[in-house]
């Protein structure tokens, strides 16, 4: 059974820093581009970062840039997102997921799997 599960969410106040991950199981990722979405109460749910298969091209929404990184381990079958200097408007459900395509300027693609959701609430 192919899942990605996501942890690392939590409370944090703002300023403060989280690492979500997202480990992949039942078979390897490191032929799929993988994004991080988040979504919001009563929001829809936006792109928030997304890396190449490789890891060598990324993209993050501008809300986010130069506050998250996204990287990944394919060692590993793992992607991660590193927040730093959240703030309260970062508080959504995040979810990761993994694309049909290899690299990122791929117009035409699938998102093939998604995890779960991990819960991040940034107190101000």
């Amino acid at each position: 059974q192919v899942q990605l599960v996501e942890s690392g969410g939590g409370l944090v106040q703002a300023g403060g820093s989280l690492r979500l991950s997202c480990a992949a199981s039942g078979r390897t990722f490191s032929r799929n581009a993988m994004d991080w979405f988040r979504q919001a109460p009563g929001k829809e749910r936006e792109f928030v970062a997304a890396i190449s298969a490789s890891g060598g091209s990324t993209k993050y929404a501008d809300s986010v840039k130069g506050r998250f990184t996204i990287s990944r381990d394919n060692a590993k079958n793992t992607v991660y997102l590193q927040m730093n200097s959240l703030i309260p408007e970062d508080t959504a459900v995040y979810y990761c997921a993994a694309r049909s395509s290899v690299i990122l300027s791929t117009v035409t693609f699938t998102y093939n799997y998604w995890g779960q959701g991990t819960q991040v609430t940034v107190s101000s």
